[in-house]
C-alpha cells in the first residue's frame, strides 16, 4: 500500500529533493511551501505521515500541527528543522509530533526514522485497550477481544484486519490494500481465506460492522 506524505518545506531545493527521493522509493508525495497550504492539504486529504518545517510562511510547522491535534488528527509527524535549542525541540514534542530531525540530514537518515514511525500500529492513543462498542473492547497489544466480559484469542490474521479496520473506520478499503496488509511479500494471496477473516470478525462483532463493497472492499463502520 503506497504511503501518502505531506511535505510543508519552504526552500524550493530542498524540497523537491525530499520529494525525489522518497518518490523514488514509491512513496506518494504532497509538496506544499507554506503554511497556509499545508493546512489546506490537510482538511482535503488523508496523509500517514506528515514532514513540517517549522518557520515557514503564513502559520509555523509548531502552530499547524498543535491545531491539527486539537482536532482530534492523530498523524504521526516529523519536524524538520534548523532550530535546535533544547526550547525547540520541547515545543516540537509539545506540539504533538512524533520525531525531530534537525538540518542538515542525510536523507536515508529521514527515510529510517519515517519507516520507523509508519511500523507503528497506533498514533497518540496511550490507551491500548480501545472500544469498539457498547459491549465490546480490543486491547491492541494482546490482541484480545472482550466482549461481554468474555475474552476472544485474535490470530494473527484477524488481528491484522481489525486493526486495519480500526485505523479506517468508515472508509472503504480496498482488497489491494487488504491483501498487501495480511500477507507478507512472497506469501500466497487467498481470497477465500479472507473471507474466513472477514466472517470471524463479523462473528465477534456483529455483522452489520463490517459492510461489503461490491467487487471494491470492505468498511468498517461506526454508525
Amino acid at each position: 500500500m503506497t504511503k501518502k506524505l505531506l511535505l510543508l518545506e519552504d526552500d524550493i531545493a530542498l524540497n523537491e529533493t525530499i520529494v525525489d527521493y522518497f518518490e523514488n522509493l514509491g512513496f506518494s508525495m504532497t509538496p506544499v511551501y507554506d503554511g497556509n497550504s499545508a493546512q489546506e492539504a490537510i482538511f482535503e486529504n488523508n496523509f500517514d505521515l506528515f514532514l513540517l518545517d517549522v518557520n515557514v510562511p503564513d502559520i509555523n510547522g509548531f502552530e499547524i500541527l498543535k491545531n491539527v491535534r486539537e482536532q482530534g488528527n492523530t498523524t504521526p509527524a516529523i519536524f524538520i528543522t534548523s532550530l535546535n535549542s533544547m526550547v525547540d525541540v520541547e515545543n516540537g514534542y509539545d506540539s504533538g509530533c512524533d520525531d525531530y530531525i534537525r538540518k542538515p540530514f542525510a536523507l536515508k537518515e529521514l527515510k529510517l526514522r519515517v519507516e520507523t514511525i509508519l511500523k507503528r500500529e497506533f498514533f497518540h492513543n496511550d490507551n491500548y485497550k480501545i472500544q469498539i462498542d457498547t459491549n465490546i473492547y480490543y486491547d491492541t497489544q494482546s490482541d484480545l477481544l472482550s466482549i461481554n466480559g468474555s475474552e476472544v484469542q485474535l490470530n494473527n490474521k484477524d488481528a491484522k484486519l481489525l486493526k486495519l479496520f480500526l485505523q479506517n473506520k468508515d472508509n472503504l478499503i480496498t482488497h489491494e490494500t487488504i491483501y498487501s496488509t495480511l500477507w507478507e511479500y512472497g506469501e500466497d494471496i487467498s481470497e477465500s481465506a479472507l473471507r474466513t477473516y472477514i466472517k470471524n470478525l463479523r462473528k465477534y462483532l456483529g455483522k452489520e460492522k463490517i459492510v461489503s463493497i461490491k467487487k471494491l472492499g470492505y468498511r468498517f463502520t461506526t454508525k
